[in-house]
Order: C-alpha cells, then structure tokens, then sequence
C-alpha cells in the first residue's frame, strides 16, 4: 500500500546549503526569462500573433516570458480536443491516473526550487512564500491521487440481502478551469489536478500576470505522461475567451478562484442552459473574503501581533486569507495597535529575489493603483499610524499600511483590498467584536486570541467563517490539515485539500443487482 499523506516540508532558509541550491536556481531561471510560450492544444503547441508581456513585479522593466494568446477559435479547439481526450481519459483506472499525479508530484519535488525561482520572478513572491507555494502544489497532487483511489474502492453501502448493490464515481466531463495569480502553482495545480485525478479533462486558462508559470507546469505533466488533450493550455484575456469557455455547451464544470464579481458572473453564465446542452453545469467557486483576526482581553498579546502582522502582511496581504480586519477589545487596543507598528515598522520591502525581502511588490500596475485608491480613502476615514505610501518606482512597492480607529462598516473595513493594507477596529467586548468580525458579505478565514475558553466556544459556534483559527494566524491553511473554503460571497465553501473535493469533480453512480 502507498504510505500516508504527509505534507511536504518547507525549505530551511537559514542553512547555508539550502540557499546556495535556491540563489542557483534563481540565477537559472534568471538565464531563461524572455523566452515566448505557445498555446498546448490537444497534441499541438500553437504560437499565435497575438502575445503578452510576463513582467517581474519587482523589477517591471525585466520581461519574464512572452505569451501566446489564445481567441474563440483557439477556445472551441481545446473544448473539443478535451472532449476528444476525455472519451479515453475516463477509462483509465483510477489507480493510474493517480500514478500521473504521483509522477508529477516527484518531477515538481525534484525541480522544487527551481519552481520556486519562477513564482519569485513572476509572482513576486519572497523565498519563503515561494517555497510553500511550490509544496501545497506537490501536497495537492499527492493527496488527490491518494483520495481518488479511495473513491474507487468498494464504497460501503447498507447490505440488503437477495441483492448486490454498488456504488461508483464517475467523472464529469470537459472542465474549464481558471486559477488565480496569488496562488499560480498550487491552486492552478489543485483545481486542475483535482480535476484531472477524477477522470474528467480540462482547458486551464491561467491567470495573465502569471501564465509562465502554468506553462513550465504543462510542460512538466508532458514529462510525467499525461496524455495529450486531458491538459489544454489557453492563456487568454477573460474579455475575449472567459464567457465564451463558460457557456460552451461541452462545458461541464467551471472550477475558478478569483474575486467576487468574476466568479458571480461565471456563475450566473453557467446557470444558463444552451442548445443542446445535457446537463447543468456545475461551478466550483473561491471569491476572496475580508477576514479577520479578534483579539480578546485576556489574550496572549505577543501572539495576537505575531499573528496579526503575519496574516496581514505576508505576500503583501495579496491572500484571500490575509488579516485585513483586526477587531481588538477595547480594554487591550493600543498595546496590540503599538505591538503591531512596532513589528510592522521592522519588516524589509525589497526585490523578491533578495532573501532578506518580507514585502516585495504587489502582482501588477492595475492592483498597484486599486490599492492606492484604497490607501486614499482610508485617509479619509481612519488615522493613519503606519505606512501609506509608495517604496522605490523600479517596481510596484507599497509601504505595509495600518489605519486605527475605523468604524465597522467603513469601505476600508468592508471592501477586500487585496493589498497591504490593515484596519485597526476597536470593540467594547467580546460579543462586539463577534458582531463585527461577522458583518461583511464574506465568510472565508478568521481567528480569535483568547485565553478563555468559553469565549473560544462561543467563537466556535457563531464565527460564520470556513476557516476558523484559535491562537494562530488565519493563513497558512496545509492540504489534508485545513480543508480550505468559504461561506456567503467567499464562494461555494467547495473545501479544496479536503475528503470532500474530488466528490465535485464527480457523478455517483448506484448499480443494483437482484439475484
């Protein structure tokens, strides 16, 4: 039998080995940057005339790749040559197609910190965010293929005597998946491996400012054997191809994370029935969330500012996880607020590529600006005691940002900002900062600093969040230990990493024999 799933470990930064092997990775895939990536479309790699730039968020004037883009032509293409595929692809036993996985998985462990080279380039990404990047993605491979086997086991059902009664999961069909940039490895390996471990086949349209990325996967799945056709790769605007992957009557199943305007569009696209169209599609959806960390009375307040700056600021707030909220009890406000500066004021802004960086820039012009306008309007609601402004012009740096003394329901503590941005609220108790951490549309992570264990009970029961964390940060969910999702507009709560997961990618099927 397969040993259990253990999650990958994280890369020990402070052994001198170890960052000799990352700075030569760095200085490897620094060798490759500029080179141009086609579209992979059943069998065929297609370049086309239309191409976008890959910058380094660090550095915007450094190309990272150019990319082919693909159109509503290159967009019927994949659908049909992963409905082509997929008529193969379906019969494969489970046990094989987990082999794939499994093959992926030791190509990725061993190129583990060259792929992590790229998600610095790319995305932006400091070493350490980088690292656990690369092995959620190792993680979310070796535990599909592990749970998928699971589901193709003899599935217990109540016994019923005269009659044999089986229980199977079939696969869905033809899916459109559509990662995001802040997660460009493991979430786009998970949704599309989780995907393709279930017997189904998809196009994965990546996400833009990280589509080099998704490429060096596709082309490490052709290294592990996937067929051709199960995996097609259609870098492309969302304006031009997104709706039109959507409602494409082959389409089964959208798996998408992204923000919530984007994902309530897929869904409303997808609820649609087309001609000729058999089925209804199904949606699988993370939209974000505006999460926040409680800080009771009695709390360990160290802890609560360890937690606080690291939920907040770690890859520059750019998480749908990341503590953009932190509600304090009155009664301790200001120490954490001054803990909280003081631990702030002490992180390095700087190129991803220096080890010594915790914040390096945000993903790309258009969130740079978004995030200003938001630094702008914070001015205007709160005191602002940290941050606020721009780092150097050679890339898009943004100071991390602490507002105090914002009202609950201020844009600053309603809208997610998705930037390194945090709102100091005060409550005049416990029941007050409940009421607060639960009044936004969203409903993904969230965490409370108490000693009191009533108070953590009470938590338990009425924090409406997914992921609810007690005297820890609220990010760094593992694969196969935080089942990871959300309720309310944090999308389907569809709890990827999880036993559950794969059960989305899937159809029962009940056969009953009388003998």
């Amino acid at each position: 039998m397969r040993e259990p799933f253990r999650n990958e470990p994280f890369t020990d930064f402070g052994v001198s080995d170890n960052i000799a092997d990352f700075q030569a990775a760095l200085a490897q895939v620094e060798a490759e940057l500029g080179r141009e990536y086609k579209l992979k479309i059943g069998a065929d790699w297609i370049e086309t005339t239309n191409k976008r730039k890959s910058l380094n968020p660090s550095q915007f004037t450094q190309m990272i790749g150019l990319v082919s883009q693909g159109d509503e032509e290159h967009a019927h293409k994949a659908i049909q040559a992963a409905a082509a595929a997929f008529e193969g692809w379906k019969r494969v036993p489970a046990q094989a197609r987990a082999r794939v996985l499994y093959k992926a998985a030791a190509l990725l462990r061993r190129r583990k910190h060259e792929f992590s080279a790229w998600l610095v380039y790319e995305a932006g990404k400091s070493w350490a965010e980088a690292d656990g990047d690369t092995a959620e993605a190792i993680d979310f491979m070796e535990f599909y293929g592990r749970e998928m086997e699971r589901l193709s086991e003899r599935q217990p059902l109540v016994p019923l005597a005269g009659e044999d009664n089986e229980l199977v999961y079939l696969p869905l069909g033809v899916g459109v998946i559509i990662p995001p940039w802040n997660f460009p490895l493991a979430i786009m390996v998970g949704m599309t491996m989780a995907a393709v471990a279930a017997g189904n086949t998809v196009v994965l349209k990546p996400a833009s400012p990280t589509a080099v990325i998704a490429a060096k996967f596709m082309e490490l799945l052709e290294d592990a054997g996937l067929p051709d056709g199960v995996v097609n790769y259609l870098p492309g605007a969302g304006g031009e191809i997104g709706d039109f992957l959507v409602e494409h009557t082959l389409t089964r199943f959208v798996c998408f994370t992204g923000s919530r305007e984007v994902g309530l569009r897929i869904n409303e696209k997808a609820a649609a029935t087309r001609p000729d169209q058999k089925w209804i599609k199904r949606v699988v959806a993370e939209m974000g969330g505006k999460d926040t960390i409680i800080v009771d009375e009695d709390a360990d307040l160290d802890l609560a500012a360890d937690a606080i700056t690291a939920s907040a600021f770690g890859y520059s707030g750019q998480k749908c996880s990341a503590c953009s909220r932190a509600v304090v009890h009155e009664a301790v406000y200001d120490e954490v607020l001054g803990k909280v500066v003081e631990r702030t004021l002490a992180l390095r802004m700087g190129k991803a590529a220096e080890q010594s960086t915790y914040i390096g820039p945000v993903i790309d012009e258009r969130a740079y600006i978004q995030i200003l306008k938001y630094i702008e309007i914070g001015r205007s609601e709160a005191t602002l005691v940290c941050g606020g402004n721009m780092g150097s012009s050679s890339g898009y740096y943004i100071e991390p940002t602490i507002f105090k003394d914002v009202e609950p329901y201020a844009v600053i503590a309603q809208e997610e900002i998705f930037g390194p941005v945090l709102a100091f609220i005060k409550a005049a108790n416990f029941e007050a900062a409940l009421d607060i951490a639960n009044n936004t549309e969203y409903g993904l992570t969230g965490a409370v600093i108490s000693r009191n264990r009533s108070r953590l009970e009470q938590a338990r029961e009425q924090f409406h969040v997914g992921n609810l964390y007690f005297n820890r940060k609220c990010t760094g969910a593992l694969v196969g230990v935080h089942p990871f999702g959300g309720f309310n507009m944090s999308g389907t709560d569809s709890k990827a990493g999880g036993r559950d997961y794969l059960l989305l990618f899937t159809q029962p099927k009940v056969v009953s024999e009388r003998f």
